[in-house]
């Protein structure tokens, strides 16, 4: 009941003309953005990040919480209508979304998808009031061994799920803990790979580093490989669904939501993964088989509830223990640092109004986002018509911009060119950009943490061991990192019987010929 009552106190704050005209203003940039090929909400927040210090810090929390949401709706309408979808989230959406568009079904799964976002989104959302303050609970009893753990599975999990290997992921971790160390130590106050440049001594600024990885490689990345006109868009009429299209939806958004919801909990756990299994599961459990793979209803209903319960999910490891789970959520934490919050346990004690309002704004964003997509749906396929240079091109500015207006050096515009050209290399071979953001941000909290448990055992090294939370934790990252080579082996034995990678030992899955087609294409990893 304290949990309700909060909230109710976070409705009062937020239900102000201009809290609601910025929430408002969130959720219909993050729509618009989400739509567009190759940008997602992770680079659209980097961009405003500096655009946004002349707001309270409750409005610029709301707008970021609003371009989250939007985002992961706004993703869903340019996979269904050009197969090619805005963020990574929604590349499942496209294996029949886009099936149903050229079957002259694009209303019917434009509207599947936001009904179910919608629903999913609420959900979800209702669940965070729940689960978060017993998270935290759990969290504030945590000492520092425990809270390196727990960070220790963040950085495994993040580089060993996302990206085409391991290696890779891992390789990415390290460039981002390297880029979090560039600096003064915070203990002994000697300066390190700062190369002597009295710029660098008060350490890279994490916007600089979000904006250039994010926005400026990513815009250099998708230019280079994306086509110079707009593609040809499926016409959209008003979305709207039959009654039978209503019985075979419901089922899939409660089935997506209670898929993607935990995974977005759990440290490292991301939205492609949900998603994915919500697909797999309603093609096992829909009585029409036969339409799967040809514009099947289930198949997007499913994945996009899927989709933003794994977003509202996401809040619940941010707003309790500090940790992102994707890259949204690493650039709002960003967003937090930035304004002197330290973001972790006891954010909700030391700032309960701010959070309640954030979460309260959440439900708000939800609900608009509703009533944005389903009339709105033919106007936002029409940004897909926006030729790419001057889209790209305004994102380089806007991108420059911001940047400069963190600390107004010169400096910072190099920097940021130097990590847009290593943004773009690291897409150029395959390595995943959350893992070096989450490096670049949690980098210098798990050394303070590892300084602190060695400090409390004077620097014996049974001190990062901890209590039993420590012990699951390093189980679970041993399982992680030996699992591949345990697999290895079991093939091994297997000798020559097992099917080909593509599911039935024939032809390739869809899902594997849409994975081809997204890397080829060079989409955010």
């Amino acid at each position: 009941m304290d949990n309700v009552n909060a909230l109710l106190g976070g409705f009062a704050d937020v239900i102000t003309p201009m809290n609601l005209l910025i929430a408002l203003l969130g959720v219909t940039v993050g729509t618009a953005v989400g739509v567009l090929p190759g940008i997602g909400p992770a680079m659209t927040v980097a961009l405003l990040l500096p655009i946004t210090y002349g707001l309270p810090v409750e409005q610029s929390l709301i707008l970021f919480g609003g371009i989250f949401y939007g985002g992961m709706y706004g993703g869903s309408t340019t996979s269904i209508l050009l197969n090619t979808p805005g963020e990574s989230a929604s590349v499942v959406t496209a294996l029949e979304g886009n099936k149903m568009a050229k079957a002259g079904r694009a209303a019917q799964a434009l509207a599947t998808s936001a009904i179910g976002s919608f629903v999913a989104g609420t959900i979800a959302t209702a669940a965070i009031v729940f689960v978060m303050p017993q998270v935290v609970d759990f969290a504030v009893t945590l000492g520092p061994p425990e809270f390196l753990a727990i960070i220790l599975v963040a950085f495994v999990g993040t580089a060993a799920i996302l990206g085409s290997s391991r290696v890779r992921g891992f390789a990415a971790l390290l460039v981002g803990l390297a880029l979090g160390l560039v600096g003064t130590d915070f203990v002994t106050g000697q300066q390190r790979l700062t190369f002597g440049s009295p710029f660098l001594a008060d350490n890279i600024d994490v916007v600089v580093v979000a904006v250039g990885i994010f926005a400026v490689g990513e815009a250099l990345w998708v230019a280079a490989h994306l086509r110079r006109k707009a593609g040809t868009v499926i016409p959209v009429g008003r979305p709207w669904m039959s009654k039978e299209d209503w019985g075979r939806s419901w089922k899939p958004w409660l089935r997506g939501t209670a898929l993607g919801f935990p995974f977005g909990a759990i440290p490292a756990g991301g939205a492609e993964i949900p998603t994915f299994l919500s697909y797999l599961t309603e093609r096992k459990l829909t009585k029409h088989p036969e339409e799967f793979g040809k514009g099947a209803i289930e198949g997007v209903a499913g994945p996009e509830a899927a989709n933003n319960a794994s977003a509202a999910g996401t809040m619940v490891p941010l707003l309790a223990l500090g940790l992102p789970t994707n890259a949204t959520a690493a650039i709002i934490i960003a967003a937090f640092m930035s304004y002197g919050i330290e973001p972790g346990p006891l954010l909700l004690t030391k700032e309960p109004d701010l959070v309640w309002m954030l979460v309260a704004s959440l439900f708000i964003g939800n609900f608009f986002l509703l009533v944005l997509n389903l009339p709105l749906a033919p106007a936002w396929a029409k940004l897909l018509r926006i030729p790419r240079p001057y889209l790209y091109a305004g994102i380089l500015f806007f991108a420059s911009m911001g940047a400069y207006a963190v600390n107004a050096q010169p400096f910072d515009l190099f920097l940021l060119l130097g990590l847009g050209a290593l943004g773009f290399a690291m897409r150029r071979f395959g390595l995943p950009v959350l893992p070096l953001i989450v490096g670049a941000i949690l980098g210098p909290l798990v050394e303070r943490k590892a300084r602190q448990a060695l400090q409390l055992t004077g620097g014996d090294a049974s001190g990062l061991v901890g209590g039993p939370v420590a012990w699951v934790c390093y189980a679970f990252i041993v399982a992680v990192l030996v699992w591949p080579l345990v697999s290895r082996l079991r093939r091994g034995r297997g000798g020559d019987d097992d099917p080909p990678a593509g599911g039935d030992g024939e032809n390739p899955s869809p899902e594997v010929e849409l994975a081809r087609a997204t890397t080829t294409e060079g989409r955010a990893s």
